[in-house]
């Protein structure tokens, strides 16, 4: 409820002005400031809308009203008294008025004078007349005749009341707490004659002593006369008081101020239009603001505030114990009426409506800023208000003893300037007359510390709370301004005397944005005026501005014009004229603003400006005092707003202020200031006043006042749009959103908000702060500006009902959610209105609202209109008993919906079970989903088509409709018992399809869940049943069991009693009527009773039954059903408790389950005797397939049975049935672990399993067996006929035991493979009985010291030498490598052996060097001493004329390498010598050629060492010349750094030396001419020449071009990464010219560029015999490439190309498709990384068809697409000889991938395919795995980023065990996990001669590398399993690479 002062008031609805042009002036204007009687012609609005700052104390004008509801333009002067007509009272009457004054007195009035009813009778008479009071002649009871006196003084009317209560107060000592009310309610005034009569004597003669007299005395004085001192200077003080509000605040100051200009009369005397108020229901709030988030408020948030409207009178009633302080604070945001409202309950308490109030003080913190002094709290009450004329001394205490009827606001909060912090205090509390700062004075009266029980009323704009208001604040509400009816009240009060009053009521409303704009009671003032104005110039042509910041400049623009008329001229006349004056009063106001200045004095404001801010009402002027000085005359701007606005205005027109500064100045404001952090600037504004200033539309504005041209002022306005720009991208919270839109929507610039949308797309989360239409006015702007679709989430905000109209033009939104407990069922109507116009919804969102099944209903209604919403979300509602049919019949009118959320809206079951019918019922409806307070319906969406029938059920149609969809149903944890079951049975008989069927969590128990079973058949389930958590016993479980023969769809039964599990999974419908049926047993079989069960078509049937802990009695009845179940294939018994009298029972029946496939015990406590049991099991049931057993800290039994029965040819059931005949079962595997088992244990297992049939693998890992349990264990290898693997994993072997396994080689002739492990893992793979394949002996890291060599070489002997020795990681050193190479001279066959990681010394090495150079066996050593540590020899028994020596990193010291030279002289029959880092320096290279040489053959030397790349070519060249031979190959490759020579013998040369000596001799122009005869003469048999990362001098160059390449010999030269300096590339070509020889020319990576190519081209025409071009990365361009088309065109012995990593386009790629046609010899050609499009590509793909030898085709990083590799798949039938093929990242999808594998079948002789990085998808994959058989020399695939899933796993694995040749295979960064790691695992041992299989960067976890490593015991050729990045724990991985050093994690 607000007060209408003067049209003006920003902050509350504007007041009309007053025609002396300042706003709320008490007193007479200065003589300066008063208007010229000619300029008064309209009733003009010179006031501006603001709060003026004014003390209420010494000042004579009122200032502008910072806030209240706006006042109206003058309805009728009414009668004192009355009210407005059609205009609500500020204070409501039902408390304020007369009559609940005397209400609430009454009770204790007449319990106090019941005492003394006869005075009270004979005081009467003086009030009323005798016939009044005959009617108490009957009434003897006291009481009630008082009680009825009282009503005849009340009835009398009120004069007569106020007479009576005045004089009973003066004459009687009355209680204060009923003094005060009486006097309150009487008011002021002096007794009558009437009443003066009877104040005589004779009135109080039968008046009781200490009755009748107050206060009696004794003396001549009367009693009222004792009694008047006392209350003489209070009472003086309080008349003089109310007398002064009233001058201030009252009417009769507007009384005045009207009759000051008659030609407004009435402009004072106004009605109110009521604001907005919302209490909030906490006054908690230091929870709220302690966390140092920025958007914190001083309120509390939102979500927890009631939203309960509050009248003002509601403020003041006590909610606080008496004597307590109490604190109210409300909080609004500029312009809603906070300091207006505060002038007005000064107004009213002065007119006596706020009676329990004495006293009442308003200061305003604007006025306070100025004071710099301390003041006591007497001071502060009387100076800067009003002062006693007598005794203050004697007021202030009586002020003290009756501070709880003392009123004091403090207005203002936000505008102080000084930091509220209360750590200065006095301890102890202050005292009264300590002087105190103004913070110190109000923090101590919030605490009750100064006049305590007084209450103190605060106001501010939302801003943080000082800390000790945060404790002390009882009630906070919230002013929230007009709503739509309140502006439709006060427009029409406004224009109520013009004709056009409709009209301008109709244009608001017709007008979203303004009407938006006008819940804002300033701007609503604002919008009349300029509304007004146009009105009166167009009448019916109106165009309002369209931001805030265009509005004050119309109304400036306004204010000038109706004050100097329209004969000034127009509107840039007027500005041109005051152009100075605005100048001024911008710089005045940005001033104040950086000064923290709110208030000016004389002195601060240039006359002018003064002057002209006066006169058109944007200042105000008032008295200031500060001190006791003389007061002085102080201005402001009638509101902060308007300061804000100029002050921006000043930093857009003002040359000094550069583009810098600017940006320094524009930043959103935070909602709130940190914590005890005085605010640094006062605007609140600010930067939404420069932003409008940026919009175009203020472009000619700006360009006026600023003088400056259109370029200068757009620079400005870009600056703050890119600002806006870049704050977009930066993290924002909720609040700052809203600015950040603010400020966009006052740009109206489109595509500024589209950028801005753009980024914010993500970002609109607004939680716990309140939106005004306004702000979602800017919001919705800003969305609708953008073209994304966007998420739009209120959580805890407070909302009006205005704000959901104005989101109903968001256009944009995609996801709506509300979250917040004031949405109730009238919300949800609102919103229903809303949704119609949101066309993009998809997704809404109500959650945690106060929504009831009602308005549910209402909203769903309106929903089913919004035909794309494919989401609701209603939980945590109020929902309880909904209409279910209804409700479900208007979603099944919303095609796209597929969710509604109903959760945690405490639905009874009745209804839950109602909703589970209809949601059957409901042909789009596919789940329903019910756990506890979960409640979730799912749809079909858009594929949901079916019309849904009320009235009809499937049963009755169930002929004539054909079922489209399944149904899940769950209805988990809602107290389900054996009662509801039929009704449940109904409900799913109901459903013609169901999915899947919940009922888990209930207490159906045994009874319930045996009639749910028992109507099974009856009942389409096409997944699962879950009764788990059902309280089901053993009966309960064989119910279930008995149902696998009743159900014949049954797949699964999974139950167990300890976790209350119990789960029945079914097939598919179709699947089901697939399902093969069974013919005769594959094995031969005693049971004739299954006859006729065979041909039932039933599939494979799971029982997994653990946990249970049955009792023996228990076992009986279970195996007894169990034994009926014949359609077993996978029983799991685990956990059970079964023991070796459990498992001997189970295995009595086990024959007769015929398809039984797999069999789990684990777990059940046997002992080692079931051990032995089952092992004999394996020898008599000879369908065991697997025997996995363990007696460990886990007990593992697991058997796995090949199936017994075929099934018919016709069969379309899955190969997984597909059984295999009996000559076909093979493969039998044993596994015992973790058991300690004897010699002798070992010899009964061993009798018992050379008695099992076809066992081909025996894994015996972990039983601690000694050496003498595996010497008996070897001793039966041989009658182990069938067996491939036997393994020892986990078991520590001695030297011993080591030994004996190598010997077994000898033992049993069928061994193929010992490997031993670091003394603890033993393998040896067994293969066929013939002795024609190799044999190998692995003993790795088992500590073999050179003590045990002897030993060991002997067993070697013994086995005849393996083709294959590997002692790798032992400790043999120096003197066991001596003892190995004693025996190697014995070897009598070819012989690999590895000796690496054996701590050999360079020692060792040259040992090792003696005996490669004089043994006649010994073909190959490499011996690496770095931290690889390699040695190996070879040996072979065949005269093999390879000998070759690789020594690398030995670190040879010079005596060491003068003893290899001499060692290599005597190695005549050398052929390859390769030296890599050796220490080996240049001189040691040069002895090291002399020694090098051979009777006959070539000689290959090889020397990497650093410094090759520091030596120039003519050093390195004097180098090979001293060789010995003729050097017949020169490499010199500095990157490497590698020098290289191929030598050939023999040659008649002279000596070295006299050749040295010679050209000693020579000068140096001479000597230099005598090295290129020698280099001539040395290189004349030159075949190859290859330089790389060389750099040419002139010298060297010219010794190349003339001298190396003219030489006849010459077949290869390569040049790459070389530079020619400084003839350049150019003199080099030139050279080419003498290479007609020529067959292989390599310059890649030479920057040929395009000046060189042509040059190139013409020489290349002269080399008719080269077979090889390479030019790669030479940047060749398409004009190149088609030169160079040109020139291969007649090179018909061309075999390869490779211009690949050039820039050639389609033109390049056409030109040279067209060569292909011709080139019939091409074998390789390379144009990867090219920059072809699509179509190049396709002429590329249909010229290869012509090029029928081509062998290698490498087309990587091309882009190609699916086109051409479709073009190209169409061209692979005709490469029948291709070879290698790479078309690795070419953009490859699913069709061009599928087209592709289809076609490489063809390609037989394939042996590597690279179509890495290429999306294939899963068809392509499966295409290729079935195309893999095809290539049997298939070596390397390369399927790295092709998506590979485990889905494509087990047929690429297929596919690769066919593949007899696979090396490598590489399947890095895809997505196999665990499943795809076990088929690969499974197809590893398939595949013979795999070495590398990569699965980098998978998703493999320790499943998936357990199978692994187990499979990969089996594959001893394999060398690497790289599974770096995978997600394998760390313990894991080095257990798993312990296991096994092939497993590489990292």
């Amino acid at each position: 409820m607000v007060a209408q002062p003067p049209r003006g008031a920003l902050e509350g609805a504007p007041p009309a002005p007053p025609q002396n042009g300042v706003l709320g002036r008490a007193g007479r204007s200065p003589p300066s400031l008063a208007p010229s009687p000619s300029r008064r012609r309209f009733r003009r609005p010179t006031c501006f809308p603001g709060k003026a700052a004014s003390f209420p104390g010494r000042v004579r004008s009122a200032g502008r009203p910072r806030g209240g509801g706006p006042e109206l333009p003058p309805p009728p002067l009414r009668e004192r008294g009355g009210t407005e007509p059609g205009s609500e009272p500020p204070f409501q009457s039902d408390d304020l008025d007369l009559e609940a004054a005397i209400a609430n007195t009454r009770p204790r009035l007449v319990e106090f004078l019941s005492h003394s009813p006869d005075w009270l009778l004979t005081t009467s008479q003086c009030f009323l007349p005798a016939v009044a009071l005959n009617s108490l002649d009957g009434i003897t009871d006291h009481r009630e005749k008082v009680s009825v006196l009282l009503e005849l003084l009340e009835k009398a009317g009120p004069a007569t009341w106020n007479q009576f209560a005045q004089y009973l107060c003066m004459e009687c000592d009355l209680p204060l707490d009923l003094e005060i009310p009486l006097m309150s309610s009487a008011g002021e005034g002096n007794l009558s004659q009437k009443q003066g009569s009877c104040t005589d004597m004779s009135a109080w003669s039968s008046v009781p002593k200490g009755f009748a007299r107050r206060r009696h005395r004794s003396g001549s004085v009367s009693d009222k006369d004792i009694k008047q001192p006392r209350l003489d200077s209070p009472e003086k003080y309080r008349h003089l008081f109310i007398n002064y509000m009233h001058q201030r605040y009252g009417s009769s100051r507007r009384a005045e101020a009207a009759a000051q200009e008659q030609t407004q009369p009435l402009a004072f005397n106004q009605g109110f239009v009521n604001l907005v108020i919302r209490q909030s229901k906490s006054s908690r709030l230091k929870e709220k603001t302690e966390k140092p988030r920025e958007d914190v408020a001083s309120a509390p948030e939102p979500e927890e505030c009631a939203d309960t409207a509050v009248k003002v009178s509601d403020l003041f009633r006590s909610v606080v114990p008496s004597g307590t302080t109490k604190v109210i604070f409300l909080f609004g945001k500029p312009g809603t009426g906070k300091t207006m409202l505060m002038r007005r309950i000064c107004q009213k308490w002065a007119e006596g409506v706020l009676p329990q109030f004495l006293f009442t003080f308003l200061f305003e913190f604007r006025q306070l800023n100025l004071l710099k002094r301390k003041l006591t709290l007497k001071e502060l009450l009387f100076d800067l208000f009003l002062q006693p004329e007598d005794s203050p001394d004697a007021v202030f205490q009586y002020l003290l003893e009756n501070a709880w009827r003392t009123l004091i606001i403090f207005d203002g909060l936000d505008e102080f300037a000084a930091n509220m912090d209360r750590s200065s205090s006095p301890k102890g509390g202050p005292a009264l007359t300590s002087p105190l700062s103004i913070s110190e004075l109000f923090a101590e009266l919030c605490h009750g510390k100064l006049l305590p029980g007084c209450t103190v009323l605060v106001t501010s704009r939302p801003k943080r709370l000082p800390d000790f208001l945060l404790n002390t604040v009882d009630l906070l509400a919230e002013i929230w301004g007009f709503d739509h009816q309140k502006v439709e009240e006060y427009v029409g009060h406004y224009f109520h005397q013009h004709s056009f009053k409709e009209q301008a009521i109709a244009h608001l409303k017709n007008n979203p944005k303004l009407l938006s704009m006008c819940l804002i009671p300033a701007l609503c003032y604002i919008v009349c005026i300029c509304l007004e104005y146009l009105l009166l110039k167009h009448q019916m042509s109106v165009e309002l501005p369209q931001t805030m910041t265009q509005f004050y400049i119309k109304m400036l623009l306004i204010f000038i014009n109706k004050q100097q008329g329209e004969c000034a001229g127009g509107e840039e006349t007027q500005l041109n004229c005051n152009k100075a004056a605005i100048l001024g009063l911008c710089d005045l106001a940005l001033k104040g603003l950086e000064d923290k200045k709110l208030v000016f004095y004389v002195g601060d404001i240039p006359e002018h400006v003064k002057e002209f801010a006066s006169l058109h009402g944007l200042l105000t002027v008032f008295e200031v005092k500060t001190s006791g000085t003389r007061p002085e005359a102080g201005y402001a701007f009638v509101h902060l707003s308007l300061q804000e606005f100029f002050a921006a205005l000043c930093l857009m027109v003002s040359k000094r202020v550069d583009k810098n500064y600017l940006k320094k100045k524009f930043s959103l404001k935070s909602k709130w200031t940190l914590k005890n952090e005085a605010k640094t600037e006062f605007m609140e504004s600010f930067h939404i006043f420069l932003s409008g200033l940026s919009s175009k539309e203020c472009r000619t504005f700006l360009m006026l006042l600023a003088e400056q041209g259109e370029a200068w002022v757009q620079d400005k306005q870009d600056t703050i749009l890119q600002s806006l720009k870049k704050l977009a991208a930066t993290h924002l919270t909720g609040p700052k959103v809203i600015e950040l839109c603010h400020c966009t929507f006052e740009t109206q610039d489109l595509e500024v908000a589209q950028h801005i949308g753009s980024l914010l797309n993500f970002k609109y989360e607004f939680k716990n702060f309140r939106l005004t239409p306004l702000d979602m006015s800017a919001v919705v702007f800003v969305i609708n500006s953008g073209q994304d679709l966007t998420h739009l989430d209120f959580a805890g905000c407070l909302l009006d009902i205005d704000c959901l109209e104005v989101l109903a033009g968001c256009k944009n939104v995609e996801h709506l959610s509300f979250r917040s407990r004031r949405c109730g069922d009238g919300f949800a109507a609102a919103l229903s209105k809303t949704l119609q116009g949101m066309g993009s919804l998809k997704k809404l969102e109500l959650t945690g609202g106060s929504i009831t099944a009602r308005g549910m209903t209402n909203l769903v209604q309106a929903s089913s209109q919004c035909l794309q919403l494919e989401e609701i979300n209603l939980q945590d509602n109020q929902i309880r008993d909904l209409e279910v049919k209804r409700v479900l019949d208007l979603f099944s009118r919303m095609e796209k919906l597929k969710k509604i959320d109903l959760s945690n809206n405490n639905l009874s079951l009745n209804a839950v079970l109602i909703l589970a019918k209809e949601v059957i019922a409901c042909q789009n409806a596919t789940e329903l989903h019910v756990r506890r307070d979960t409640v979730m319906i799912y749809f079909s969406g858009p594929s949901g088509k079916v019309p849904r029938s009320l009235d009809l059920r499937w049963e009755e149609n169930k002929e004539h409709v054909t079922p489209t969809r399944f149904v899940k149903l769950c209805l988990q944890h809602r107290s389900l018992s054996s009662q509801h079951t039929k009704e449940i049975v109904a409900i799913l008989q109901s459903c013609p399809r169901l999915s899947e069927v919940d009922l888990s969590g209930n207490k159906l128990g045994d009874e319930g869940c045996s009639c749910l079973l028992e109507s099974l058949p009856w009942i389409s389930i096409s997944k699962q049943l879950d009764l788990s958590q059902n309280c089901l016993s053993v009966n309960g479980i064989c119910s279930l069991l008995k149902s696998v023969n009743t159900c014949q769809k049954m797949l699964e039964v999974q139950v167990s009693l300890c976790h209350e599990t119990a789960v029945l999974r079914f097939i598919d419908d179709r699947e089901f009527a697939s399902l093969p049926q069974r013919e005769e047993p594959v094995f031969p079989t005693d049971d004739q009773q299954y006859g006729e069960e065979n041909q039932i078509p039933t599939g494979p049937q799971k029982i997994r039954l653990t946990d249970s802990r049955f009792q023996a009695s228990e076992l009986e009845q279970l195996y007894a059903v169990l034994k009926e179940c014949h359609s077993i294939s996978e029983l799991d018994l685990s956990n059970n408790y079964l023991g070796d009298e459990g498992l001997l029972q189970l295995f009595q029946f086990l024959p007769n389950l015929k398809m039984l496939r797999s069999l789990k015990l684990n777990d059940n406590h046997i002992s080692l005797n079931s051990v032995f049991f089952l092992v004999q099991s394996l020898s008599t049931m000879e369908h065991i397939k697997t025997m996995n057993l363990s007696l460990g800290h886990t007990q593992v039994v697991h058997l796995t049975f090949w199936e017994r029965f075929r099934v018919r040819s016709t069969s379309r059931w899955r190969s997984s049935f597909l059984v295999r005949p009996k000559h076909e079962a093979k493969g039998r595997r044993f596994c015992l672990r973790d058991c300690t088992v004897g010699p002798e244990d070992v010899t009964r297992l061993c009798q018992i399993l050379i008695q099992c049939p076809q066992l081909m693998e025996i894994d015996l890992s972990g039983n601690s067996l000694s050496d003498q349990s595996i010497e008996r264990l070897l001793s039966f290898l041989p009658h182990l006929c069938h067996l491939t693997l036997l393994s020892i994993r986990n078991n520590t072997l001695s030297p011993y035991c080591t030994v004996l396994l190598i010997k077994s080689i000898n033992l049993c002739e069928r061994i193929r493979l010992v490997e031993v492990r670091s003394s603890e893992n033993a393998f040896l793979h067994l293969g066929a009985s013939t002795r024609s394949q190799k044999t190998s002996c692995r003993v790795v890291d088992c500590a073999i010291s050179w003590g045990q060599t002897e030993e060991l070489c002997r067993a070697l002997e013994q086995c005849g030498w393996p083709a294959e020795v590997d002692l790798s990681r032992n400790q043999l050193g120096d003197e066991g490598l001596r003892c190995l190479l004693d025996h190697l001279h014995r070897v009598p066959i070819t012989c690999y052996l590895n000796l690496s990681h054996n701590r050999i010394s360079q020692d060792g090495v040259l040992h090792l060097i003696n005996a490669f150079a004089t043994s006649r066996n010994t073909t190959e050593v490499q011996v690496s001493l770095c931290s690889k540590a390699t040695l190996i020899i070879k040996l072979t028994s065949r005269g093999d004329p390879r000998k070759i020596l690789r020594l690398a990193e030995c670190n040879f010291q010079p005596e060491q390498l003068e003893k290899l030279c001499l060692l290599l002289e005597k190695c005549t029959g050398l052929t390859e010598y390769i030296s890599s880092n050796n220490n080996m320096t240049l001189q040691a290279a040069e002895r090291l050629l002399h020694s090098l040489r051979k009777n006959l053959g070539p000689l290959k030397i090889s020397i990497e060492e650093p410094w090759v790349c520091k030596e120039s070519v003519t050093n390195l060249l004097e180098l090979a010349v001293q060789a010995c031979g003729n050097i017949t190959e020169i490499m010199i490759f500095k990157d490497k750094p590698l020098f290289q020579l191929g030598l050939s013998f023999p040659h008649c040369l002279e000596k070295v030396e006299s050749v040295t000596c010679r050209l000693n001799l020579y000068k140096p122009e001479i000597k230099q001419a005598c090295f290129y005869q020698r280099v001539q003469e040395k290189c004349a048999q030159l075949q190859e020449l290859r330089w790389s990362q060389v750099e040419l001098h002139n010298d060297e160059a010219e010794m190349l071009v003339r001298i190396l390449l003219p030489l006849p010999e010459l077949k290869k030269f390569g040049l790459t990464s070389s530079s020619i300096m400084p003839t350049g590339i150019d003199y080099l070509i030139m050279g080419l010219q003498n290479c007609q020889a020529i067959e292989e020319l390599n310059l890649g990576h030479m920057k040929l560029g395009s000046t060189a190519v042509p040059k190139l081209v013409l020489q290349l025409r002269e080399m008719p015999c080269l077979k090889r071009l390479v030019l790669n990365h030479n940047s060749i361009c398409n004009d190149g490439c088609c030169r160079l088309a040109e020139a291969l065109r007649n090179m018909h012995y061309m075999e390869e190309i490779n211009l690949s990593h050039n820039k050639i386009g389609d033109p390049g790629l056409i030109s040279l498709a067209a060569v292909l046609l011709e080139m019939q010899n091409l074998k390789r050609i390379n144009l990867s990384g090219n920059s072809p499009s699509p179509a190049g590509g396709e002429k590329l793909m249909e010229a290869l068809v012509y090029c029928k030898r081509i062998e290698e085709l490498l087309l990587s990083r091309n882009a190609f697409g699916d086109r051409a590799i479709v073009k190209l798949a169409l061209c692979l039938p005709h490469m029948t000889n291709l070879k290698i093929l790479h078309l690795q990242n070419n953009n490859i999808g699913p069709a061009g991938g599928m087209e592709l594998a289809r076609a490489l079948v063809a390609c037989g002789l394939l042996e590597e395919i690279s179509l890495s990085e290429n999306d294939l998808g899963e068809g392509s994959i499966h295409a290729l795995s079935e195309a893999l058989p095809c290539f049997e020399r298939l070596r390397k695939v390369d399927l790295k980023l092709c998506g590979i899933t485990d889905d494509a796993s087990k047929s690429l694995s297929h596919g690769f065990r066919q593949c007899p040749s696979i090396e490598e295979i590489i399947l890095s960064w895809n997505t196999l996990g665990d499943r795809g790691a076990q088929e690969l695992a499974g197809a590893l041992p398939g595949m013979e001669k795999l070495k590398m299989l990569d699965l980098e960067k998978n998703r493999i976890g320790v499943c998936g590398a357990t199978k692994l490593v187990e499979e990969l015991a089996k594959c001893p050729e394999i060398q690497c399993i790289r599974l770096w990045d995978n997600p394998v724990p760390k313990g894991l991985a080095e257990n798993l690479t312990s296991q096994d050093p092939r497993l590489c994690f990292y």
